[in-house]
């Protein structure tokens, strides 16, 4: 793959909804040195994400959903997160509209790209495409939820955008996402 990392192979250990990979590389240290290192890898695909921020109440909505390895790690369960999916063969600014509709009921306006990030690049292929949309009345499509028969039961959750970035410092919302989307309109106005 490069001059200092070469693949030797991969066994597939599972192949369900994503695949769990056993990797196998040389990898060659500055020093010349190369070392063999075996590497487990997770691939379900990249995703996109969106903020949902109305600046005339200086609102954001975002969506409080079960998730397994949270409660695995003896955590809450049901985190507080902005709108999320895998982009299924779309653009990521069009999977993240998609799952904004689906998730909160509201088509977003003035959508806009803010980064990339390898969310857990130490054994996830994930990545994440980071969006920052507006909603408001005009944006309501319908009362949204999320898509039932995938499993999702989703609550949505309107917050002062000062409170939502509050609950990021004292460990009310502990998702990598949110928290990078929120920090980023925080920055945005300093």
């Amino acid at each position: 793959m490069t001059d200092r990392i070469t693949i030797i192979g991969a066994k597939l250990l599972v192949k369900n909804w994503g695949t769990l990979s056993n990797v196998t590389l040389d990898y060659r240290h500055k020093s010349g040195t190369v070392q063999r290192l075996e590497r487990e890898v997770y691939d379900h695909g990249s995703a996109a994400a969106m903020l949902l921020h109305d600046p005339a109440r200086d609102t954001v909505l975002l969506v409080r959903q079960f998730r397994l390895p949270p409660l695995l790690n003896g955590d809450d369960p049901d985190l507080l997160e902005v709108c999320a999916g895998l982009l299924d063969d779309n653009a990521p600014a069009d999977a993240a509209a998609r799952e904004a509709l689906e998730e909160t009921g509201h088509a977003p306006a003035d959508i806009r790209h803010v980064c990339d990030i390898y969310p857990c690049p130490g054994s996830l292929t994930e990545k994440v495409s980071l969006f920052l949309g507006h909603y408001g009345e005009h944006t309501l499509r319908h009362a949204g939820g999320g898509i039932e028969h995938e499993g999702e039961e989703i609550e949505l959750v309107e917050l002062p955008f000062g409170e939502a970035l509050a609950m990021t410092r004292d460990g009310r919302i502990l998702d990598a996402k949110t928290i990078i989307l929120l920090q980023h309109v925080a920055l945005e106005r300093a």
